[in-house]
């Protein structure tokens, strides 16, 4: 990511709020991106200024010319009435024509330059969320992220295209108007340019106000989202436990926290809008009254009071028109703020350089050595600062040999596997991969050498060939082959369509059996020289357990295995195993040795039999 470039912050220091001029300096990069479209909306502004501008003094001309006053340009002195309001009002009909032709072109480009820029945010923003650490998963609600992909960043597009270009707009229609009118008459402007000061002042007052009541109140969104996802995915819990009612009161207090934000920033809003409706009738006021002076003191015409009569009011569109994009601009910069919040974690595991980076490929069968070693390395691991949940590992594990790690809850079995993965960074020491540090490998190879298959198969909204290939590239019978290998085969081919048959999100249509035997498919396709199995045959019924035992027995021919499993009897024929407790390495060996020794492993064992004679 280059383009929202990452703070260095301390940990856990609130983030300091940004003025508006630098969050905006944030989307510049998506600006140069489009700045060909840039260029073009920004030049059709001075023919748009300049046609506005010269539509109140066509309109004074026609004034002074039917009131026969000497004020008139000498063009029209010598002609008749009647040919000089049809040239005026050729003038203006062009003028007319020309700011139509214009505003629809630019309209069309200021939209889709704020499509294209909204794309490539949301784009980027997917990207880097899908990049970062599981460890900032743990911490953030799923509500929340989905509220910056969303709702944000539709709003921060508009910041650059609609409203950036549409405020530089008014800059250009002001400034061209302010300098028709000093030419015109300079009293008169200068009283016009004055009474711009206070109202801007007010109106960045407004704006501070607005601004922190609406990052409050799109806060209190994320909460809302966050509370609708957490009981739609929880559905089951609310309904069995009955608990529909407590927390449809919970969603009520959170509620009426956003629609009370929401009410500060409609009051802000609202506040602007008055003033700039109240500074406009006073401009139009004093127009009249200094200007009526200076009529009845014949150094302004009746035709030029007219044409300031409109100045005053087209002086303060702009303001007006940037009351209506206030709402809009405001959101967008708090938007910025947040999506900014999200783009500024750091991604914490990343490949190495090309120096630095090796290759699994390199020790492949070696000098003849079977590859599929593992290696843990004085490695302590810690979720929180001083918090271990693994302390000192420090054990082999042979090319080919199969290895169950057991132990009580919360003993740090799973921690383990998320570290070889690589989900996590180890606090302190390092792991190895046949020899090489895994911090060295790029993060594809890694996981594409390893297969990991959890307790509970995860699958995608997709037919049954992707939710095994995910998206990758294996040819129809590669897909049916690792089937038939893991016994997966025959159940599929009862689906309606077979492999082409759809599954909804997360496989619903489908039991957790199922879900979980096309998770050993996929494990299968890969070819994987490591297979990790994390409590995967737990939530299989006996007879599809037996079909996916014969399956496992398949896989795990000539590869490493790490084996998690609490029914200890099912574990009995591996070489080895890892006896964990308190994130320690306590005992180490077969079964008959592990019995022998009459420790924790011979307790847990002794316990699940009585249960299984009970």
């Amino acid at each position: 990511m280059t383009s929202l470039s990452p703070r260095k912050e301390a940990a856990g220091r609130q983030r300091p709020r940004e003025n508006d001029w630098r969050l905006f300096l944030r989307l510049v990069p998506y600006g140069r991106r489009n700045k060909r479209l840039l260029f073009i909306s920004l030049g059709l502004l001075i023919p748009l200024a300049a046609a506005s501008a010269v539509q109140p003094l066509i309109i004074g001309q026609a004034i002074s010319l039917i009131r026969q006053e000497e004020q008139s340009w000498d063009f029209l002195a010598e002609r008749s009435l009647a040919d000089g309001l049809n040239i005026l009002v050729g003038l203006l009909v062009a003028t007319v024509v020309v700011r139509l032709i214009f505003v629809a072109i630019q309209g069309y480009l200021v939209v889709k330059v704020g499509q294209k820029m909204t794309a490539e945010i949301r784009e980027d923003l997917f990207t880097h969320v899908t990049s970062l650490a599981v460890r900032f998963f743990d911490r953030t609600p799923v509500g929340r992220l989905i509220t910056r992909l969303t709702s944000d960043v539709e709003a921060l597009g508009d910041v650059f295209s609609t409203g950036a270009i549409g405020i530089i707009g008014d800059v250009v229609s002001m400034l061209v108007i302010a300098v028709t009118m000093f030419f015109l008459q300079w009293q008169l402007a200068l009283m016009l340019v004055l009474m711009l000061l206070p109202v801007t002042g007010v109106i960045i007052y407004f704006q501070q106000q607005y601004r922190k009541a609406n990052y409050k109140a799109r806060e209190e969104l994320s909460s809302l989202n966050s509370q609708l996802q957490e009981n739609i995915v929880g559905i089951n819990v609310v309904q069995m436990f009955r608990r529909e009612r407590f927390n449809a009161e919970m969603y009520r207090t959170v509620n009426q926290r956003y629609v009370t934000e929401v009410d500060k920033t409609i009051f802000h809003d609202a506040a602007v809008s008055a003033t700039l409706e109240w500074i406009g009738f006073v401009a139009i006021a004093g127009v009249l009254w200094l200007g009526g002076w200076f009529v009845l003191g014949d150094t302004l015409s009746f035709g030029a009071l007219s044409a300031f009569i409109l100045y005053a009011q087209r002086l303060f569109d702009p303001l007006r028109r940037f009351a209506e994009k206030f709402t809009m601009l405001q959101a967008g910069f708090t938007a910025v703020e947040r999506i900014s919040d999200i783009m500024d974690e750091p991604i914490e595991i990343r490949d190495p350089g090309h120096k630095t980076q090796q290759s699994l490929s390199q020790t492949t069968f070696h000098n003849g050595d079977r590859v599929g070693e593992i290696r843990f390395e004085k490695v302590s691991f810690a979720y929180k600062d001083d918090e271990y949940v693994l302390k000192d590992l420090d054990f082999t594990i042979q090319p080919g040999e199969k290895v169950a790690l057991v132990g009580p809850t919360g003993a740090g079995k799973s921690s383990i596997i998320r570290l070889l993965c690589r989900l996590y960074e180890p606090t302190r020491g390092r792991i190895l991969v046949d020899g090489i540090d895994i911090r060295d490998l790029p993060q594809a190879e890694l996981r594409r050498y390893m297969g990991v298959i959890l307790q509970e198969g995860f699958l995608f909204a997709g037919d049954v060939k992707s939710n095994i290939t995910l998206g990758e590239t294996y040819s129809f019978e590669e897909i049916q082959n690792a089937a038939q290998v893991t016994n997966v085969d025959k159940f599929i081919q009862q689906l309606p369509q077979g492999y082409d048959t759809q599954l909804r999100e997360r496989g619903t249509n489908l039991s957790g059996g199922q879900k979980q035997l096309l998770a050993f498919a996929r494990a299968a396709i890969r070819d994987p020289r490591i297979l990790v199995l994390d409590e995967a045959t737990a939530s299989l019924d006996v007879v599809t357990e037996a079909l996916v035992q014969e399956a496992l027995d398949h896989l795990l021919a000539e590869r490493t295995a790490i084996i998690i499993a609490h029914r200890l009897s099912t574990i009995r024929n591996v070489d080895r195993i890892l006896v964990m407790k308190r994130g320690e390495l306590i005992e180490s060996g077969s079964h008959e040795e592990l019995l022998q020794q009459g420790g924790l492993y011979a307790s847990l064992y002794q316990l699940q039999m009585m249960g299984t004679e009970v």
